[in-house]
């Protein structure tokens, strides 16, 4: 036989030899390195916690409602002043003219419009309006505006002056005056 057609082979001492050495290389990389963190655990189990008590309630005072002297609070207000106070006069006999056309500016709340100047035209004032819609409108007095029947009784030169008829909550109607207000252009 050649020295080429040879293999080397292993003795089972060799072989016994080699597996143990294997097996100690393996036990030495088996240290995970957790030996700190087991010892905080350790210490952390070993410490007692403190718990503040719990805050003492005081107990609320009791109300006993005796619907004998006092109204009751289901009833709707409008229905008690019918049966215990006169039904209060309408003003002059106030109402909103339902009848007529409603002019543009009716249709948008009155805090939504913005006054933002004036323009004088044949010697009269007229007041510059913008909608929420972003159109500039010219009102004059005796315009109607707002969503209260407001009228523009008065023009200046920085406000409008105006009635509005609102409901009174009592099955009537009464004036309330506002102003629109010069407002910077946005």
């Amino acid at each position: 036989m050649s020295a080429a057609g040879l293999k080397p082979r292993m003795t089972g001492g060799a072989r016994l030899g080699l597996a143990t050495l294997m097996i100690l290389f393996l036990a030495a990389c088996s240290d995970t390195g957790l030996g700190d963190l087991k010892s905080f655990v350790e210490e952390t189990k070993q410490k007692k916690g403190v718990v503040e008590p719990l805050p003492e309630f005081k107990t609320a005072e009791t109300f006993r409602y005796s619907a004998t002297r006092l109204r009751d609070p289901f009833s709707t207000w409008k229905s008690e002043v019918k049966t215990t106070v006169a039904t209060p006069k309408v003003i002059d006999g106030v109402r909103p003219n339902v009848n007529r056309s409603k002019e543009v500016l009716e249709n948008f709340p009155l805090d939504t419009l913005r006054m933002i100047g004036t323009l004088e035209f044949n010697q009269q004032l007229w007041g510059l309006v913008k909608a929420p819609d972003g159109i500039i409108y010219r009102v004059k007095t005796n315009n109607y505006l707002g969503q209260n029947y407001g009228k523009i009784h008065h023009i200046q030169e920085d406000k409008l002056l105006l009635t509005e008829i609102v409901p009174n909550g009592l099955g009537g109607w009464e004036e309330r005056q506002a102003v629109l207000s010069v407002n910077k252009v946005e």
